[in-house]
């Protein structure tokens, strides 16, 4: 199987300006991803997000509303988010008739020099994770949408 990048196509029933700040700020991915988030939105924007109170590093790479949100999460607490230390995610946004079509892609498996077996194994960890967490998002984008209008 190749583990090269993760991809996930869904539709949202909100703008994409709501679905862009309900992907990039902190308060509201906290809503329907890790139970915590600090960082500026801002490419450059270093910060941390948090699971059941463990932290990662978190790293903005792009920011362009309401079109691209991207980051570099997982680095090491010192290091400069790159490829080979940590995993890259795009959300890329695209309107449509009914609301916004987000594509979703994470990138950075191959380029850590793991062996195979620690590959798959932290490929499948983050399909399992994005399979729990994504359903998550276009609900509360609609809630979000519903109040914002």
């Amino acid at each position: 199987m190749e583990y090269g990048t993760l991809d996930r196509e869904i539709h949202i029933d909100a703008t994409p300006e709501v679905v862009f700040d309900v992907v990039s700020s902190p308060e509201h991915l906290r809503e329907w991803w890790p139970d915590e988030a600090e960082y500026p939105v801002e490419p450059g924007g270093e910060g941390r997000i948090g699971f059941g109170g463990s932290w990662v590093r978190f790293t903005v790479v792009d920011a362009v509303p309401p079109k691209l949100f991207s980051f570099r999460w997982t680095h090491a607490d010192g290091e400069t988010a790159a490829t080979g230390n940590s995993f890259l995610v795009v959300f890329e946004l695209e309107p449509t008739a009914t609301g916004t079509r987000l594509r979703m892609t994470e990138t950075g498996f191959r380029e850590q020099g793991w062996d195979e077996a620690k590959i798959a194994a932290e490929y499948a960890d983050h399909v399992s994770g994005w399979d729990h967490f994504l359903p998550r998002l276009p609900g509360y984008a609609v809630k979000v949408g519903t109040t914002t209008a």
